[in-house]
């Protein structure tokens, strides 16, 4: 099986989610004997980072312009598509960032295949491909087999593999594609800081911070493990904290390696924004607090005590 995957790309920067769904679909393809064409769209001449070459690819072709940051995600889409029909591919994967789940419906709706978002396992068993994809907030998860003969699939950030193989080759096509619109503009809500939904840790804080400036303890926290900072519902209602830092139903889903819920009760709303994190660790005064049942470790104490004394020895080892 031919899958070509979408490596998405930011100013030059390489997403590290892309760079997962590409040791997924490497893993599917060397089951099925097919290979994995990686698509980056960027200006010619770009160079590609070394880890990008080894993540699983067998082939990276770049699709090119100069006016790439003014394009429309449907331009991207309709390269994807391009290229998927020159390599024959029966499989499409993006990794499922905000701008990747867009493109992969884009890409998806062009072609006229079926879409499985938002998936955390993909595998191949007896010929048949199949996938695992968490539903109802999180409770539950769901597989299924592809029985259409091709598919686009969206890989949740974290739950890939970064692999390290031989380097792909690669080369550079003129990008054919054309949108009706153009963006003008586009803004970074949160320069210099780690991505909520891509990091690999995450430190949320809720009301139990009592009030908007002891979120300083966390950001402080954040900076020693390279974490991003997220919020509950309650504390961005109260305005401690913006929008797009509010992890839950109604916010983002997260699924980092570790999650830190410091001061948060765990209402289900918030829990079906987190609940499929690799470990949660939850630090409340409160012993019986409903984030304690998810919790792969807990600490009952003061956060004000906790916090200060697990980012002095964390300090002490990773730095």
């Amino acid at each position: 099986m031919n899958i070509v995957v979408w490596i998405e790309s930011r100013a030059g920067e390489i997403k590290s989610p892309a760079i997962e769904a590409l040791g997924i679909a490497r893993k599917l393809a060397d089951s099925t004997s097919g290979e994995v064409t990686g698509v980056i769209c960027d200006a010619s001449g770009t160079a590609i980072p070394a880890e990008v070459l080894a993540a699983g690819a067998h082939q990276i072709v770049t699709r090119t312009r100069d006016d790439w940051e003014s394009c429309s995600n449907d331009v991207v889409a309709g390269e994807l598509a391009a290229v998927c029909a020159d390599k024959d591919a029966k499989m499409v994967v993006c990794a499922a960032t905000s701008a990747g789940k867009e493109v992969l419906s884009l890409v998806a709706g062009s072609m006229g295949i079926p879409v499985a978002s938002d998936c955390v396992d993909v595998s191949c068993e007896d010929g048949v491909v199949q996938f695992e994809r968490p539903i109802y907030a999180g409770k539950a998860h769901l597989k299924q087999k592809v029985v259409a003969d091709k598919v686009a699939l969206s890989i949740r950030p974290n739950y890939g593999e970064k692999l390290n193989t031989d380097a792909a080759t690669c080369s550079e096509e003129a990008g054919s594609c054309e949108s009706g619109w153009k963006r003008t503009q586009f803004v970074q809500g949160s320069t210099g800081k780690v991505e909520l939904t891509e990091a690999e840790i995450v430190v949320s804080g809720g009301r139990g911070l009592k009030e908007p400036e002891n979120f300083q303890l966390l950001e402080e926290l954040a900076g020693v493990l390279g974490a991003a900072v997220g919020a509950s519902r309650a504390v961005v209602d109260l305005g401690w904290r913006p929008h797009s830092d509010q992890v839950g139903q109604t916010g983002k889903t997260v699924s980092p390696k570790l999650y830190i819920a410091v001061g948060i009760s765990g209402a289900i709303q918030h829990l079906a924004g987190m609940s499929s994190s690799r470990t949660i660790v939850a630090i409340n005064k409160d012993a019986g607090a409903p984030i304690f049942g998810v919790a792969t470790y807990g600490i009952v104490g003061d956060l004000f005590e906790v916090v200060p004394k697990l980012q002095s020895e964390l300090k002490a080892v990773l730095q």
